[in-house]
């Protein structure tokens, strides 16, 4: 693992889609707790999934390597990502 693998982020996810109602939340906590990721994802009002998670930088693109597709019952149509410097503010990844 290289120096820049080790580097921790903060990524802001949001997913589009066919994304509520199909497992879209629970299977994301599952991906982001073997990644070993901190944080939450929640259902929005536009029909959309947000998903705030802290960690390794690359536990956090394998974790958005998997919201582009999502569960087996999910349609993603768009991903949209927004970088931030790493917080640490969470204890665990949970559904919010």
């Amino acid at each position: 693992m290289n120096k820049e693998e080790k580097i921790k982020k903060r990524a802001i996810i949001k997913v589009y889609g066919k994304v509520q109602g199909v497992f879209f939340r629970h299977s994301t906590k599952l991906m982001a707790q073997e990644f070993g990721l901190k944080g939450f994802v929640r259902n929005e009002i536009d029909g959309s999934v947000l998903i705030m998670a802290e960690g390794e930088a690359e536990r956090l693109n394998e974790l958005i390597k998997w919201a582009r597709i999502g569960p087996p019952s999910a349609e993603v149509k768009n991903i949209e990502i927004k970088w931030e410097d790493y917080q640490g503010e969470f204890n665990e990844f949970f559904i919010a």
